[in-house]
């Protein structure tokens, strides 16, 4: 015989079932219809926490230069902390579960020697029951989502298990086509010899730039820069250790301007550097650390020989010497030319009489 309580007992559960199921169509439609990262890892948090109402739980992805992971989301009381931490492929629960490839869900880590004891140490918090499942898809194990219980509440169950992996498999889908969303446009916008921006995303970076002045009433330099005595390097060691000096110098530029400067591939042997609200004397000071990166950097031919690479570089700023693209563009590359054709290995910054202000 069923009693008021059995009836209302199935009525919650029915209630449940049917709010989990709602919101896991909402996850699949909103994970998978973004193709921006930072989209889908929020849309990742917001859900996981409407869920499961964990209090403490992270996303950690696989770092592939280095075969780490490292924490991507965190919520938890010493999420500051843990931030600064990674783990070795196969170390602890989560980098367990990363290299297997299997979800695992442990009622009591102290009974379990996998776990990383150093972690909750590091932090000073104490984890009794994980949750960890993989971000997998065709094969490949992209990151994880790792909830965890203090001493203070609940276990996880197999119910949690479920829902969390239904989750995650939403989510390595989302993730994967956010990640190849983002190579596509980076390969339709970068030099793939050099790894900087092409000449063509070029312009339109410099066309924001130029807008982002005029709004906010500010200035910025443009840098043009041409490699002294290119055709040599051919001509001596072949076009194989030509393109491979490219490649280097421009991975050399991009590794030393600062992180808001925009640096490209204009042509050939030629570059150029857009320096946000950069006034002349920044973008001279800016050359002048670069000139000396380049004359301190070993440069080698297939034999082992040192190859001495010099360029010459041409400033303007806007809206000191030009209003528009165009005439920035010519300003900054008359400048330069002005090197090109005289000490080469110098610097020039454009002005009425082309004085020479460095070199």
């Amino acid at each position: 015989m069923t009693t008021n309580s059995d009836h209302t007992r199935y009525l919650e559960l029915l209630e449940r079932t049917n709010t989990e199921l709602n919101i896991m169509v909402e996850i699949g439609k909103t994970l998978t219809s973004s193709l921006d990262l930072q989209e889908v890892l929020e849309v990742i948090m917001q859900k996981v926490g409407l869920l499961l109402k964990p209090k403490t739980w992270s996303l950690l992805l696989v770092d592939e230069k280095t075969d780490e992971l490292y924490f991507e989301i965190v919520v938890s009381p010493v999420s500051e902390l843990l931030k600064g931490i990674r783990l070795k492929m196969g170390e602890g629960i989560a980098g367990w579960v990363a290299q297997h490839g299997t979800s695992l869900l442990i009622e009591d880590v102290r009974n379990d020697e996998r776990f990383a004891l150093h972690v909750d140490d590091s932090v000073s918090f104490t984890t009794r029951s994980i949750i960890c499942v993989p971000l997998k898809i065709r094969g490949r194990v992209l990151g994880v989502i790792e909830l965890i219980n203090s001493l203070d509440e609940l276990q996880f169950n197999d119910a949690d298990l479920k829902i969390l992996g239904a989750i995650a498999d939403y989510a390595a889908i989302a993730i994967d086509n956010a990640r190849n969303f983002k190579m596509m446009n980076e390969l339709v916008i970068t030099d793939d010899l050099t790894g900087l921006f092409n000449a063509n995303h070029f312009h339109t970076l410099l066309d924001a730039e130029i807008e982002r002045s005029e709004r906010y009433a500010t200035e910025f330099s443009l840098v043009f820069l041409d490699l002294d005595h290119f055709k040599s390097v051919n001509d001596t060691h072949g076009h194989l250790v030509g393109s491979r000096l490219l490649s280097e110098f421009g991975r050399l530029l991009k590794q030393h301007v600062r992180a808001t400067d925009l640096g490209a591939r204009y042509g050939g042997d030629e570059f150029v550097i857009i320096l946000p609200n950069t006034t002349k004397s920044g973008a001279l000071a800016m050359v002048g650390k670069l000139r000396g990166i380049i004359a301190g950097h070993h440069f080698l031919a297939d034999t082992g020989e040192r190859i001495a690479v010099t360029a010459s570089y041409g400033i303007a700023t806007f809206p000191e010497d030009a209003d528009s693209k165009r005439g920035l563009i010519q300003a900054a590359d008359q400048a330069m030319y002005q090197v090109k054709e005289s000490t080469r290995d110098g610097v020039r910054v454009y002005c009425a009489d082309a004085a020479l202000l460095g070199g």
